[in-house]
C-alpha cells in the first residue's frame, strides 16, 4: 500500500495560522483518529486534535477531501492549526506514529499529483516555476505553464500528427484497394503545416530559463579602466575590490539584479591586454574574452576605435576628464547618480527586446530540445516513401509526447522534484 505522507504547506512557525496537508489512502483514519470525527467533504469545521493519550494538541479548522478529485489525486486532510511552533511539532509528532504515515519529501504531493493523472510534467514545470518566481514576468510565464498553456498547445500538435500517422498507415495497409483515397505529398504535408507552423513560432520566442537567468551585461576594456568601480555603481554596492593599482580584478565577478522589473547579470571582468607576464592575469583575460562571447549587452571602457561590434561606449570617470561627448553612447560618473540611472534605462531598453513579458507561452530548454527534435524530423516529411515518413512522424511524435511527461525517466522526475519544498 502506498505510504501516507505529511507535511507543513505553509511557512515554517510561527506564524499566525500553520497548514498541514496529508495525503493517502490513510488521511481519513488519520483525521478521524486525531479529531474523532470529520466534518462533510469539502466543509470546514473547528475540531479538537488530540494525541494517542487524549491530550489536547490544538483547536484547529479541518477539512477533508475524498479522491480522486483532489490535488493529489489521493484523499486528502488539511489541518489548519495555530501557527506556534510547538502545536506545529506536536502534531507532525503525533502524526509520524501513525502506521504506515511518514513526513513527505520534496515535492512529493507534486510527484503524486503527476502519477495520478492532476496535472502533466510541464505543468508541474510550471508550478516550480511559480515557487521560485522574482519578477513579475517570471510569474506569468510560470502561471502560463502551470495552467495548461503549453500541454493544450502540445496535445493539438499530438491529435494533428496521429491523423496524418493515421493517413499514412492506412495507405500502407490498403494501398493494393482502389476505394482508398490516396495519402498524396501535398495532402500530408498540408496536415502537419499547422503543427511546422506553430513551433517554429514557438521557438522563436525566449526561453523560460531566459526570465529566470536575465540578460547578461558584461562590463569589459583595459586595466584600471574603471569596470570595477563601474559595476559597483550599477549594483549599488561595493561587489568589487576597487584601487589605483592596474589589474586588480584578476578574475570574472557576477551578480544578479532586478532592475524595474527586468533580470540582469552584470558581469565584470580582468582588463584585457595583449602581453602580461602574470600567468593569474592570463588565466583572468582569457575568460573575460570568453564571458564577452555570450554576453547579450557589453559595456565597452576602453578605447573607441576597439569597441567590439554592437557594445554600448561608455566614458567612465567622465567628471573627470574632458570628452566629445558625440563620440560615447554613455557618459557616467560613479559621483553623479542620475548618469548611472540613465545607462541603466539604456540597458532597460536594449533588454525588453530580449525578454517576454511572460503573456505569450514560453518553453523550458528541456522542450525547445524536443521540439527541435520534431520540428527536424517534421520538415524533412515530402510524401514520397511513406514508410520514412510513418518513422519520421513517429518520432515527431514521440518527441512531442515527451514534453508532457509521457516516458519520462525518472532522473527527470528527481530532478525536477527536488526543487519543490516538503509541503509541494
Amino acid at each position: 500500500m502506498t505510504d501516507t505522507i505529511f507535511a507543513l504547506s505553509s511557512g515554517r512557525p510561527p506564524a499566525a495560522i500553520a497548514v498541514l496537508r496529508i495525503s493517502g489512502p490513510r488521511a481519513r483514519m488519520v483525521g478521524e483518529a486525531l479529531a474523532g470525527t470529520l466534518p462533510p467533504p469539502r466543509m470546514a469545521a473547528v475540531r479538537r486534535l488530540r494525541d494517542a493519550l487524549g491530550e489536547t494538541l490544538d483547536q484547529a479548522l479541518t477539512l477533508f477531501f475524498p479522491g480522486p478529485a483532489t490535488a493529489t489525486g489521493e484523499d486528502l486532510l488539511e489541518l489548519h492549526l495555530h501557527g506556534g511552533r510547538a502545536v506545529v511539532t506536536s502534531v507532525e509528532a503525533t502524526l509520524a506514529k501513525q502506521p504506515g504515515v511518514r513526513i513527505a519529501e520534496p515535492g512529493e504531493f507534486t510527484r503524486r499529483a503527476l502519477a495520478n493523472g492532476r496535472l502533466d510534467l510541464a505543468q508541474a514545470e510550471g508550478l516550480a516555476d511559480l515557487l521560485e518566481a522574482e519578477t513579475e514576468a517570471q510569474r506569468r510565464a510560470a502561471l502560463a505553464l502551470a495552467e495548461g498553456g503549453l500541454s493544450q498547445l502540445v496535445t493539438d500538435w499530438l491529435d494533428r500528427l496521429s491523423m496524418a500517422a493515421a493517413r499514412v498507415e492506412a495507405e500502407l495497409d490498403f494501398a493494393d484497394e482502389e476505394d482508398v483515397t490516396r495519402a498524396d505529398a501535398f495532402d500530408l504535408r498540408a496536415m502537419i503545416a499547422p503543427v511546422l507552423t506553430d513551433l517554429s513560432e514557438v521557438l522563436t520566442r525566449p526561453s523560460v530559463e531566459r526570465l529566470r537567468d536575465g540578460v547578461v551585461v558584461v562590463l569589459a576594456g583595459p586595466r584600471n579602466a574603471g569596470k570595477s568601480s563601474l559595476f559597483n555603481a550599477l549594483l549599488g554596492r561595493d561587489a568589487a575590490i576597487v584601487t589605483d593599482i592596474a589589474g586588480t580584478t584578476r578574475d570574472i565577478l557576477e551578480a544578479a539584479v532586478i532592475r524595474d522589473g527586468l533580470p540582469f547579470r552584470l558581469v565584470d571582468t580582468a582588463g584585457l591586454t595583449e602581453v602580461t607576464a602574470d600567468p593569474v592575469e592570463a588565466i583572468g583575460i582569457a575568460r573575460a574574452r570568453a564571458v564577452l562571447e555570450g554576453a547579450d549587452i557589453i559595456l565597452w571602457l576602453g578605447a573607441i576605435e576597439d569597441t567590439p561590434a554592437g557594445a554600448l561606449r561608455i566614458a567612465a570617470r567622465s567628471d573627470e576628464r574632458r570628452l566629445d561627448h558625440q563620440r560615447w553612447d554613455h557618459l557616467t560618473s560613479v559621483h553623479d547618480r542620475a548618469t548611472i540611472d540613465a545607462l541603466w534605462e539604456k540597458l532597460a531598453a536594449r533588454a525588453r527586446p530580449l525578454l517576454s513579458d511572460g503573456t505569450t507561452i514560453l518553453a523550458h530548454r528541456r522542450h525547445r530540445h524536443l521540439m527541435e527534435m520534431a520540428l527536424a524530423e517534421l520538415t524533412l516529411v515530402a510524401g514520397d516513401d511513406l514508410l520514412l515518413e510513418a518513422e519520421r512522424l513517429r518520432i515527431a511524435n514521440r518527441s512531442l509526447a515527451a514534453i508532457v511527461g509521457r516516458n519520462a525517466t525518472e532522473a527527470t522526475l528527481d530532478a525536477l522534484f527536488g526543487r519543490f519544498c516538503l509541503g509541494k
